[in-house]
């Protein structure tokens, strides 16, 4: 056989190997290629999605973990969101528990110079009147803050056209307090006796501001 015919040979078996490995690596399949289509069928599908999209669309826990989805303050709250991404409801009532402590031993204690940023005008003006009148009556209050045992967030109101929100709160503080005239002697209250107040105050600040201060803009019970 001559040398040409065996090269031919050699060369004819060379395509037939590399033609079935070409086979081989085509009928694999690697990397990124999705695997064949198998399970639920298209109705199925179908409701997967849709239960994904609820799952997606769903309400703000944020939101919804302080009052009812769909009600008014919600929908305030959403708003408020809107106007200001940051926004975040959990955050301000962590805010606002300081704010409450804060303002509220002020206030008791006769001197709301330090959290007067903290008051809108008219708020600051009641505070410092009640504080007149105790001054001018010679008695005094000494209070000492225990602790918070609730906060809720009753309702919610916010203004397109303004873009101010309002937040109210209710408080429910525990803390001592003693009245005393301008001889020193106790004439309300208690230093050992723990009492338990009670306060709805609302919040208000026009979402997206420089300004990230909220301010108290009414007092209740």
């Amino acid at each position: 056989m001559s040398s040409a015919v065996i090269q031919l040979l050699v060369l004819a078996a060379i395509a037939v190997f590399l033609i079935l490995r070409l086979r081989n690596v085509l009928g694999t399949r690697d990397g990124f290629e999705k695997p064949p289509v198998t399970g639920p069928t298209p109705t199925d599908a179908k409701r997967d999605r849709r239960g994904f999209e609820v799952i997606e669309g769903g309400p703000d826990r944020d939101i919804t973990d302080h009052v009812e989805d769909g009600t008014s303050s919600a929908k305030a709250l959403s708003a408020m969101k809107l106007a200001e991404p940051d926004f975040n409801v959990t955050e301000f009532l962590t805010g606002a528990r300081g704010a409450y402590e804060m303002i509220l031993m002020a206030f008791e204690n006769g001197d709301i110079s330090e959290v007067r940023s903290f008051l809108a005008p008219e708020v600051a003006e009641a505070f410092e009147e009640v504080i007149h009148d105790r001054r001018e009556k010679g008695l005094t209050v000494d209070a000492s803050f225990i602790g918070l045992r609730e906060i809720a967030l009753t309702e919610a109101e916010y203004a397109r056209d303004t873009q101010f929100g309002e937040v109210t709160i209710r408080f429910t503080g525990e803390l001592t307090s003693v009245v005393r005239d301008h001889g020193g002697d106790i004439i309300e209250g208690s230093a050992t006796e723990i009492k338990r107040q009670r306060d709805v105050w609302t919040f208000g600040r026009t979402m997206g501001a420089n300004d990230p201060n909220w301010q108290l803009v009414a007092t209740g019970e």
